[in-house]
């Protein structure tokens, strides 16, 4: 088994029919069903039974690097980087691996919405941030931005992250600028906000309960408002100028800079991560086609139901092969995708009728739901490169009631959600039992998708 970890991507993908042969009883990993895989060695033919538990815990499938681009922890060297960009890279060294690790190489379209540019967007705050604290500026100007982009795309790639990141994120030189924001030095910042609440507010968040109370958010979207009205004293009252929402959200990001400024690097990247998660989590980043085909074979008195499953199940499976998604956000998907379905006269729970769980909505075959929390890719080097699922049952996914107009919201403590999509302690455990075999199948799937 020491030697099967050793393995990088390449070999297992490009080897893998060599090296595994399974026999799949019918049922899913964690229903009990008992998988018997055989791995070649050089002593022959090792069986191995894997066995779920009554109760498996989170785990983590494993995806080793390539060995064409070994994973280092260093910074690009500065003969290699432009010498324009005033970015202290040292004083953010660890966020910067975190980010790197996040957006490793080609899995980073596949972690794009969940772990790879929210980390990104945080690593960039800080940057800016911890700059401010000798520049006294919250922002660089356009050629500047231009220049520090460039070279945070060498240090990030130089660690092993994908060398189209920028794109990936869709981040741009205006990002890091003023924007529309009217005031940029971090003094101008402190005369104008109540700096105090907006520390107490920020300067520590519960990933679960902001999302819900909004503490910190509120304090910063009051001084974004504050910043970005301050000159319009001389405008008779009247606030509804064009493009006042682009402002204010331009003087958002001027706050977080502030905030970064004033925080432990390590702090400031918690609470930017909480904060994206809680914008994260609310919608379905999948993207829903046509369902013409489903209500075909599924609408109102459904006369053979083989077909409708089979016609939910082809549906679905496009689905999975767009991203990895979060467990809430599987519960975003699965009500959309049901309104969607009820809204064009399919009456009948399809997804109780055709067994279709939270699971299936994201990337397979692992069917991993990663935890609603924030969380990251961590990197080890006798294994490589791996993230937390969130797979704690085959639970079947909630058809939408057809009196809710809204969708489910964990902050609805009347709506009745399923068990798993509950932020725990229990999703920092490991699943070791399964491990070889998510490291196994999320490489092929992967590998396939990139062909």
């Amino acid at each position: 088994m020491k030697e099967l970890h050793s393995l990088s991507l390449l070999q297992i993908t490009l080897f893998l029919p060599l090296l595994m042969c399974m026999n799949k009883s019918q049922g899913s990993p964690t229903s009990g069903t008992k998988y018997s895989i055989s791995i070649t060695t050089k002593d022959g033919m090792l069986p191995l039974d894997i066995s779920p538990s009554a109760q498996p815990q989170p785990f983590l499938p494993l995806l080793a690097p390539s060995p064409l681009t070994p994973f280092k922890n260093y910074s690009m060297p500065q003969s290699k980087l432009s010498g324009l960009c005033s970015l202290n890279f040292s004083a953010a060294e660890d966020i910067m691996t975190t980010t790197a690790t996040d957006c490793w190489t080609s899995f980073a379209p596949f972690l794009a919405n969940v772990l790879c540019c929210p980390q990104f967007d945080a690593m960039l705050l800080v940057l800016i941030g911890q700059s401010s604290k000798f520049s006294g500026v919250l922002a660089l100007n356009t050629t500047h931005a231009r220049h520090c982009l460039s070279d945070v795309k060498k240090v990030l790639v130089n660690q092993g992250a994908n060398d189209d990141l920028r794109k990936i994120c869709s981040v741009h030189p205006v990002n890091l600028t003023e924007g529309s924001c009217p005031i940029v030095f971090v003094d101008e910042v402190e005369s104008i906000v109540d700096s105090s609440r907006l520390l107490t507010a920020c300067r520590k968040i519960d990933p679960v309960n902001e999302c819900c109370n909004q503490v910190c958010q509120n304090a910063i979207n009051d001084a974004a408002r504050k910043i970005a009205l301050n000159d319009m004293s001389n405008s008779n009252g009247n606030h509804s100028l064009p493009g006042k929402t682009t402002r204010i959200q331009d003087c958002k990001n001027i706050v977080l800079r502030w905030l970064a400024s004033k925080l432990d690097p390590s702090a400031a990247n918690s609470v930017f991560r909480g904060l994206s998660n809680c914008n994260l989590n609310k919608v379905c980043p999948l993207v829903l086609p046509n369902v013409t085909s489903v209500v075909k074979e599924c609408r109102n008195d459904i006369s053979n139901q083989t077909s409708c499953c089979k016609a939910i199940k082809s549906y679905v499976s496009y689905l999975q092969d767009q991203s990895f998604i979060t467990n809430l956000q599987a519960l975003k998907c699965a009500a959309s995708l049901g309104k969607k379905l009820q809204n064009a006269n399919v009456s009948n729970n399809v997804y109780n009728l055709c067994r279709i769980g939270l699971k299936d909505f994201s990337l397979q075959e692992s069917g991993c739901l990663l935890p609603s929390l924030p969380s990251d890719a961590v990197f080890d080097k006798s294994s490589g490169v791996g993230f937390m699922c969130d797979l704690n049952d085959n639970i079947v996914a909630p058809w939408p009631s057809s009196s809710l107009s809204l969708l489910p919201s964990s902050c609805n403590r009347t709506t009745k959600l399923p068990s798993l999509p509950t932020a725990t302690s229990s999703q920092n455990g490991l699943y070791i039992n399964n491990l070889v075999l998510l490291h196994l199948f999320t490489s092929l799937i992967l590998f396939k998708r990139l062909l």
